[in-house]
């Protein structure tokens, strides 16, 4: 397995590199991921929780050590972190499920 804690700190070392280069880039993603803490709807540990599923949906690893990390700092237990996770594969299933139907629908209109 992955050593997640080495990996984040690689991983966040690279997007300093990133920000000296491009840093309107860098802070533009900084600005939008901040921009749903300002309305205050949802507390800090279910945005952590939100975010690690899509994390997993869009299997991004760095996402993952990232919002992990942070579930686990804002006082998400592992069994909340798991059913979140759970509704993570509900969604990927279901979205397989929904495009199958479009894929089907697709080939019912090609005409050879």
């Amino acid at each position: 397995m992955l050593d997640w804690n080495q990996y984040r700190d690689e991983l966040m070392g690279r997007v300093g590199d990133l920000a000296k280069l491009t840093p309107d880039t860098v802070k533009g993603y900084q600005i939008a991921s901040g921009a749903g803490a300002k309305t205050q709807q949802l507390d800090a540990k279910t945005r952590e929780l939100i975010s690690l599923a899509v994390a997993v949906t869009t299997r991004c690893d760095g996402c993952i050590t990232v919002h992990a990390k942070e579930a686990v700092k804002q006082g998400a237990t592992e069994a909340e972190i798991a059913e979140a996770l759970g509704v993570a594969v509900a969604m990927n299933a279901g979205a397989a499920l929904v495009y199958s139907a479009r894929a089907l629908d697709a080939v019912k209109s090609v005409h050879i």
